[in-house]
């Protein structure tokens, strides 16, 4: 059960660098003209899924670390 757990949170743990980088990547190519236009562009709309994804994996990896420390109690 624990190494089902911990390999659970190390995947958690990748998809939340994956996430982190992409989204650093779309601010990245972020131009002068998604700065200028007015509403959301799709560099900004990028950089938003990619962080709501980023805080979502990482509160299930938080979980998954208090379901390994509530086993292992």
């Amino acid at each position: 059960m624990n190494v089902i757990i911990i390999l659970a949170i190390v995947a958690l743990a990748i998809m939340v660098l994956v996430s982190l980088v992409r989204g650093l990547v779309a601010f990245i190519q972020m131009t002068e003209e998604d700065l200028k236009n007015p509403g959301v562009g799709r560099s900004h709309q990028m950089q938003n899924k990619m962080m709501f994804a980023r805080v979502k994996y990482q509160a299930m990896a938080i979980a998954a670390v208090a379901v390994l420390l509530l086993v292992n109690r």
